[in-house]
């Protein structure tokens, strides 16, 4: 894995901070670093001491200051954090800090060090500011540990960890969120980092991630959550995984309606990772047709015609057309089948009403523990579409039909009670639809039945035998 953290190490920050100058964040601390807070006041009133006075005065005429007092000046700012309440000088310190950060980034360690040497926790003063009311605090503390957790040598222990992935995640979902940037940026900083990865797979983070995507955000925060979505997959195995929340879908939605050329460069990083990283072939091989499926294709050939100044689009797009064309080539028609079910994007797709695709791969439902099968009766449950609805209803029919114990099997999922409720379904085409399956659903033998047909059909017209629907 080490060369994949080279490569998320090396990422430079001018690429992902394009936007970060303006941000709420930024433009408040410029506000703040005006403002310096009156020390000796502080001092006279013994709320800081003689000491910690003339290193934070000392530290504000220079930051040079710090080169030759590092541990002075971790002490006295990490005391000031922990002692002082006011939340205008609080907001000065972690500004202070960010800004003596953001300069080296090798002074991270200074902190380390200095907590290592008192037995104390790095993390702890500022994983507590998080609770405060003031938003500039929470985010600009949340800044500072993003920096203290990717830039040093020591990494999160897990339980601030998952701490800090649970509140990061949170802040993506709190309505009109001013801070949401930094929030992603923070994100962006910490997925880097391969062990921070799995942290936030286990605090459900891929699913929030594309809960916001399929709304309507900004193009800035789809760029930085889609970033986050791409340093993922550098992990192989996690870009295998990362389908199954949908991602392909989602992405392929915001690459054919977005006009930001980032946006679109960073999705088609995305797709071009789902296919090159996962070692199983297989499933980059699904990914392929998943892309096929959802017009990704399509919307290639519409780049193609277009002039990039980025040279990493213009490659990935070949790529993507070279891998995507050879997997249409090497199609069979239960993987397309399989990739539309998965997608729960049901169409009607020719492969839906081919009577010789259900002769020959109505078995094949019942793979892997009926994978198919349990998604078909999911979105019979929980789908608000009348199309995927409709499509999901005739598919379960068919598989009854063809196999000859999908009866047993489709009540044991609890698909036929779905079924017969969509009976009563406002849509008259998912009515229709319900109604033909739950016909074949109480009928007990199509085989016999059919068998039975062939032969009455053989001894009245005295031709070969016919197959197709009973």
């Amino acid at each position: 894995m080490a060369d994949v953290q080279d490569i998320m190490s090396s990422l430079p920050d001018d690429k992902i901070d394009m936007i970060a100058a303006t941000s709420v964040l930024q433009q408040q601390a410029g506000d703040i670093r005006q403002n310096k807070p009156n020390w000796s006041s502080y001092m006279q009133s013994q709320m800081i001491s003689q000491e910690d006075y003339s290193c934070v005065s000392s530290l504000d005429k220079d930051k040079k200051y710090l080169q030759d007092n590092p541990t002075q000046c971790a002490k006295t700012l990490l005391n000031m954090l922990s002692h002082v309440s006011k939340d205008q000088t609080i907001q000065y310190i972690l500004v202070l800090i960010d800004d003596l950060l953001q300069e080296d980034r090798s002074r991270v360690q200074i902190f380390h060090d200095y907590a290592n040497k008192k037995k104390e926790s790095v993390w702890a003063p500022f994983l507590n500011l998080l609770n405060r009311q003031d938003g500039f605090i929470v985010n600009m503390a949340s800044r500072v540990v993003g920096k203290l957790a990717c830039w040093g040598q020591e990494q999160m222990p897990k339980s601030d960890l998952h701490f800090y992935l649970q509140w990061l995640k949170d802040q993506l979902t709190v309505a009109n969120n001013e801070y949401i940037q930094s929030v992603g940026r923070c994100l962006q900083m910490m997925l880097r980092v391969d062990e921070y990865r799995f942290a936030f797979v286990t605090v459900d983070g891929i699913s929030t991630l594309i809960s916001i995507l399929s709304s309507r955000v900004n193009f800035q925060v789809q760029y930085q959550l889609v970033f986050c979505l791409w340093v993922l997959t550098f992990n192989p195995l996690l870009a295998e995984k990362m389908n199954k929340f949908n991602v392909i879908p989602i992405l392929a939605d915001i690459l054919s309606d977005c006009a930001k050329e980032k946006v679109t460069r960073i999705i088609l990083a995305v797709f071009r990772n789902l296919i090159e990283k996962p070692e199983d072939s297989q499933v980059a091989k699904e990914h392929c047709i998943a892309m096929v499926q959802c017009k990704v294709m399509k919307q290639l050939t519409i780049l193609e015609q277009r002039r990039f100044d980025d040279e990493d689009i213009t490659g990935d797009v070949e790529f993507l057309t070279e891998k995507l064309q050879n997997s249409v080539q090497d199609l069979s028609s239960f993987d397309e089948y399989a990739t539309e079910v998965k997608s729960a994007r049901l169409e009607w797709s020719p492969v839906h009403k081919s009577a010789k695709f259900w002769r020959e791969n109505a078995q094949r439902l019942n793979e892997k523990n009926y994978e198919l099968l349990r998604i078909l009766v999911h979105l019979l449950e929980t789908s608000k579409d009348p199309l995927v609805l409709s499509v999901a209803s005739y598919d379960i029919g068919e598989y009854v039909r063809h196999y000859p114990r999908g009866k047993h099997v489709i009540e044991q999922l609890g698909g036929k009670q779905l079924v017969m409720q969509l009976l009563a379904h406002e849509d008259p085409n998912v009515r229709y639809e319900a109604l033909l399956a739950v016909q074949k659903l109480m009928v007990h033998n199509w085989e016999y039945l059919g068998k039975q047909l062939e032969k009455e059909t053989e001894k009245t017209q005295g031709t070969a035998p016919i197959s197709g629907k009973a």
